[in-house]
């Protein structure tokens, strides 16, 4: 492995080390959130950083590049996705899922040309959305503090240790030995990712008195969904997470979330 790449795996795992020490420094009115104001200002940070430069690259992005295109380029990265969505399938005990994206990836690989066409979801086979986070919940490891993280987003404390393990086994992030082909690949992910997720933004603006609440919640209820595979237990006001968001409004909370955890 590079060593760059060792250099970006050891500061995640720095990442996780300091959401433990804040949460032992720090308390707020939610239990999920004990460090709610370092959370706020990695929160305004990130916001910040999306408003100058992200959200304008992924609109002239969405204007530029002809719609079929667009996408032709987030199939070709969504295939790459389904060889580790296939492996946490059945690292979470679900065979018949695993084979399903297996299943995809070599449909869409070869008649899909690499994956730019989606034939599989023609062809009725399903795409899933699985982590290494969501395989820890599946195994029982409790979530732990939310935390935001500068560039990285809206996480919890399982879902960064998922987020390390994401990164090492990405092919895009530690299996592409030049450099700049690597880091060009990684710029497009991200741009046609937050390109898809520019309608989402006028959800939560209309939405949300109080934007970060309203993505902490809905990430939290989100992530509480994706785990149990859309059957969540039942809502817990006690528990922190947000109740009564709507699919759209928990798909467009924390789009730097998202677009972090497919980088």
């Amino acid at each position: 492995m590079k060593t760059t790449f060792k250099t970006q795996a050891g500061r995640l795992t720095a990442l996780v080390a300091f959401a433990a020490l804040l949460g032992g420094c720090a308390t707020s009115g939610n239990p999920k959130d004990p460090v709610e104001g370092f959370n706020r200002a990695m929160y305004g940070f990130n916001e910040g950083l999306d408003k100058v430069i992200l959200k304008p690259v992924a609109t002239g992005y969405e204007a530029v590049l002809p719609s079929p295109l667009q996408t032709g380029v987030a199939n070709f990265f969504s295939n790459i996705e389904d060889l580790m969505i296939g492996v946490n399938n059945l690292l979470q005990g679900k065979p018949a899922q695993a084979a399903s994206d297996a299943g995809r990836v070599l449909v869409n690989t070869t008649v899909g040309f690499l994956g730019i066409l989606d034939v599989a979801s023609t062809m009725g086979m399903e795409k899933h959305e699985e982590d290494f986070g969501q395989t820890f919940g599946r195994w029982g490891m409790p979530d732990g503090a939310y935390v935001v993280w500068p560039f990285f987003g809206p996480r919890t404390v399982r879902d960064t240790l998922g987020l390390i393990l994401d990164v090492y086994v990405d092919p895009v992030w530690a299996q592409l030995d030049h450099i700049p082909t690597r880091n060009s690949m990684i710029l497009l992910r991200y741009i046609s990712n937050r390109a898809e997720l520019l309608k989402a933004d006028k959800v939560i603006e209309e939405a949300a008195l109080d934007k970060y609440s309203y993505v902490r919640d809905a990430y939290l209820q989100r992530r509480q969904s994706l785990i149990h595979d859309g059957n969540p237990p039942k809502f817990d006001p006690y528990s922190g997470a947000g109740e009564g968001k709507s699919a759209e409004a928990q798909d467009g909370a924390g789009a730097s979330s998202q677009v972090a955890a497919r980088n």
